[in-house]
């Protein structure tokens, strides 16, 4: 019987050796120097002195880290393979009064779709209801997120609540959920090997372990010695606590929606020093928002904004779509509009409630008349900041101009201080736009350097002049950066809604539209990395004690290799760290809902504050029977909405927000804050009861006009900052 265990024994340890000589002579012919040198004299020995158990543990150890290594390399597109099963193939459209099921490829944008319970959302849309949605097989969101209508939404979402409807944005080939298939394919495939971290102490470590084998041999002449001596240099803590980490690490950047492809982008990842950052897309939204109004005296921005978005739901421009948005967020009711007529690339015309009403480009909207004075201040910014203005008129009379603009992502700024934190030590940006916009962008954010007006080749030429001396780290979303991707130590691409030329050149991808998910998977990289040295040197550290312990003859080669599983399962159990690094509970977030209600009722209340800027540019212009009951009516606003909110946000919300920030009073600026708002409205209050409604009189025009620039000022700051810390705080 033990000679059968012991032919058993030979024979699995025989095969792995017969492995490992063939991966050893490709290698050593490729010139490749590794720890597989040391594990193939450490079997072939043990065979040869018959210690056959002594082989068959090394050889199960030594297989069962090449099973991880390969693991390593599978594991992040695993986490997400779950999607493709995910994904559908049919959608249920609107034809006339019936509902049909048509394929994907037969949903065109414009279509209404009807999303039933369960089902996967097919195609980006905006809603035509609100929904209740389960995201969490996209970003890792833990709850449902509830949306209102009017509001965007993802395909690859599953509907959590009642059926709703949408209107399709894109065809099925253009949707996030597509790009998303498209990049866990490309994953599956990606052909890029992990440089092995083991590998780069290989060449110190196995000279150093023949050596003292060779010699305890020589001088003792005892070939146990040597054996005991290779056995407990075996280095199974590099081979298999590597990948251990490599592979959670991956892991758990795939739960937070970060595609890592393979564990050398993630080892890149720790170094970084110099990053480099697209601006449209990038660092800002990429798509268009309302961000200011300029209308005629007489007439309210509520209703110059309502009449546009209405006649802008016959339009599929991204523009117009994001009209109807901003009217929709704002609570106003829109109407269907008669008699549409639209001319591309310039507006559209129809009437509106029996209004004739005509939208567009400034040239489509007022021909060669000149624009009037209460316009030129918002026409002239539309100009300089290299932004779009849709201009509007009412019965044949120009009364409006929106100001569309492409904003910074609220998790921009969060995302740069994280980098910086984490090591980063220059931000460059790299922008084909105008000088001048990219500037504006770009001294906002603190970048350290803003790179303007650069074509595809000038951006190769910027990242390969940086490589000379750091490890450098691209961010970009368009086809345009797909070269600058490929060129830098580290492409990263706006998966969810790039585009897939720049996901295919990225060695990470994510697939969640927040920039600040990067500074976390610098983070898990730099703390793997961290882990992953303290495996290799206590591994090595103990690994080179019992060699000279064994090269005494202190220990034999079956006690070697029990001492050798003790430090395996050490350093195992210490790479198994990575699983819980950055863990948050979900009490210790806000949920999405929670972030979704606070700027759904920031939009509510943003009619108050346009208000604020409408009466202090209008002041000259408006009797002063006029100003005094607008400021009136202002003054009710504020103290029957904005001062509420205010109130509510300083009883309820904040407390728990500084619980989850720390520290003993982290929202005392936000409180001030706060008090300033409720001095200034008092003020409004005061100069509505004391304005003249006869004659004007000059202090306290000039006081009304501070007062009213002052609280708007402060109130889009306040807000803006409010979204920003909770947006941060958010799931």
């Amino acid at each position: 019987m033990e000679d059968i265990a012991d032919w058993m024994w030979c024979g699995g340890a025989s095969l792995v050796l017969l492995s490992v000589l063939i991966d050893t002579v490709v290698a050593i012919w490729q010139r490749k120097f590794g720890l597989d040198l040391i594990a193939l004299v450490s079997i072939a020995g043990a065979i040869t002195l018959q210690e056959y158990l002594t082989a068959s543990v090394i050889t199960l150890m030594f297989a069962g880290g090449r099973a991880l290594e390969g693991l390593a390399e599978r594991r992040a597109q695993e986490e997400m393979s779950a999607l493709l099963a995910k994904a559908p193939q049919f959608a249920n459209r609107y034809d006339g009064s019936v509902i049909a099921q048509v394929p994907m490829t037969a949903v065109r944008p414009g279509d209404r779709i009807l999303v039933r319970s369960g089902e996967t959302v097919p195609v980006d849309g905006t809603l035509l209801a609100a929904a209740v949605v389960d995201r969490s097989s996209l970003t890792g969101e833990s709850l449902p997120v509830s949306y209102s209508a009017g509001n965007a939404i993802a395909s690859g979402s599953i509907n959590a609540g009642d059926a709703f409807d949408l209107l399709a944005t894109n065809t099925s080939q253009d949707s996030t959920f597509s790009n998303i298939i498209r990049l866990v394919h490309a994953a599956q495939h990606s052909k890029a090997p992990a440089a092995r971290l083991a590998d780069r102490y290989a060449l110190l470590f196995v000279p150093l372990a023949l050596g003292v084998a060779g010699l305890s041999w020589l001088l003792s002449g005892d070939p146990n010695r040597a054996l005991a001596v290779v056995v407990v240099a075996t280095p199974c803590p590099l081979i298999l606590a590597v990948p251990v980490a490599i592979v959670c690490a991956m892991s758990r950047c795939a739960q937070r929606g970060v595609l890592i492809k393979h564990g050398g982008a993630l080892e890149k990842m720790a170094q970084v020093k110099t990053l480099f950052l697209d601006k449209t897309g990038t660092l800002t939204v990429g798509r268009a928002r309302l961000t200011a109004m300029a209308t005629a005296p007489t007439v309210p921005h509520e209703e110059v904004l309502r009449l546009a978005a209405s006649l802008e739901q016959m339009s599929n421009h991204a523009i117009a779509q994001a009209v109807v948005c901003a009217a929709i967020g704002r609570g106003l009711a829109l109407s269907i509009p008669e008699h549409a007529s639209e001319q591309p690339g310039a507006g559209l015309s129809g009437r509106v409630d029996g209004i004739e009403v005509r939208v567009g480009g400034i040239e489509y909207v007022l021909g060669s008349a000149a624009m009037p004075s209460w316009s030129m201040g918002l026409g002239e910014r539309v100009g300089y900041e290299g932004t779009a203005g849709v201009y509007v008129a009412i019965d044949g009379r120009f009364c409006g101009v929106l100001h569309m603009a492409d904003e910074i992502r609220l998790d921009t700024p969060r995302a740069m201080r994280l980098m910086r934190a984490s090591g980063v030590e220059r931000i460059i940006m790299l922008t084909g736009d105008r000088r001048d916009v990219a500037a504006t962008i770009g001294n906002s954010l603190g970048v350290d350097t803003v790179m303007a007006e650069q074509t595809p080749a000038s951006k190769l030429a910027a990242i390969a002049d940086a490589r000379r001396n750091s490890v450098t780290m691209m961010v970009g979303d368009g086809i345009n950066d797909a070269p600058a991707l490929a060129a830098a130590d580290i492409g990263v691409a706006m998966g969810a809604r790039g585009a897939a030329a720049a996901a295919e050149s990225a060695q990470v991808v994510l697939l969640v539209d927040r920039l600040d998910r990067l500074a976390f998977a610098v983070r898990i990289a730099q703390q793997t990395r961290t882990i992953a040295l303290q495996c290799v040197a206590a591994g090595m550290g103990l690994s080179m004690f019992a060699m000279l312990v064994a090269a005494f003859g202190y220990l034999p080669p079956v006690a070697g290799a029990i001492f050798q599983e003790v430090i395996d399962v050490t350093v195992i159990l210490n790479a198994l760290r990575v699983l819980r690094l950055e863990k948050e509970k979900a009490a210790e977030r806000l949920s999405a809902d929670d972030v979704s209600k606070l700027q759904e009722e920031h939009a509510r209340l943003l009619p108050v504050i346009d208000r604020l800027r409408w009466l202090a540019d209008r002041a000259d212009e408006l009797p002063a029977s006029t100003i005094r009951e607008e400021l009136a009516s202002l003054s009710t606003s504020l103290q029957d909405q904005i001062l509420p909110h205010e109130s509510t946000d300083d009883a309820t919300l904040y407390p728990r927000v500084a619980r989850l920030i720390g520290g003993q009073d982290p929202m005392a600026s936000m409180s001030s804050t706060h008090r300033e708002i409720y001095r200034l409205s008092r003020t409004v209050d005061r100069l509505a009861t004391k304005m003249p409604s006869e004659k004007r009189d000059k202090a306290s025009m000039q006081e009304m006009r501070r007062t009213l620039y002052a609280l708007d000022a402060i109130l889009r700051l306040h807000f803006a900052q409010e979204e920003e810390i909770y947006h941060g705080l958010s799931s």
